[in-house]
């Protein structure tokens, strides 16, 4: 029997992670029969992509209302000259801990290109925590961080590549406006 091309192979990969991603919960068995493989192949992938990091955990998908918490994006211009401090203090977590103190919850974040050098997704319990959140982030960071904008999130309408499931509510939001 002939191996399979690279190619074959890349698109056997994006199959099997297109389904963990719409559930990570789901099955060995149950991923390899929508894809149509062996449940080894599944298997083999899974554990080569976890080995690799190319798969870094996986996502429970929450209803941020249902919990009581609010969702928010945090948009951060840092300093030019206080960027290799900034990227040590967030690779070191000290913004998960500065934010557990308060009830924030930072889901994920990353460096970016454009009008702002970083952003942060997080839950907090309303406007007025993500604002003390804020505000600790510019007194920790002074001469790193210039400037600090927040965004809340009105509706989600997919998260984790999940839908929502109160999508029809969106329209009703539009109506409101």
């Amino acid at each position: 029997m002939p191996k399979k091309s690279k190619k074959q192979t890349d698109e056997d990969e994006k199959k099997v992670i297109a389904q963990i991603q719409k559930n990570p919960r789901e099955s060995i068995n149950k991923i390899a029969k929508k894809c149509g493989f062996s449940r080894q192949k599944v298997w083999r992938i899974l554990n080569k992509f976890e080995k690799d990091k190319t798969i870094w955990g996986y996502n429970v998908v929450t209803d941020d209302k249902k919990l009581d918490v609010k969702r928010y994006i945090m948009l951060i211009k840092s300093s030019p000259k206080a960027v290799n401090s900034l990227v040590d203090k967030i690779s070191n977590l000290t913004l998960q801990k500065m934010g557990g103190e308060i009830g924030i919850d930072v889901e994920s974040g990353g460096y970016v290109h454009g009008k702002y050098d970083w952003t942060l997704v997080f839950t907090a319990r309303d406007i007025k925590h993500a604002k003390i959140f804020s505000e600790l982030l510019l007194k920790e960071f002074s001469p790193i961080i210039n400037k600090v904008d927040i965004l809340e999130y009105i509706f989600t309408i997919k998260k984790y590549g999940v839908v929502n499931p109160e999508i029809n509510k969106l329209g009703e939001l539009f109506l409101k406006r």
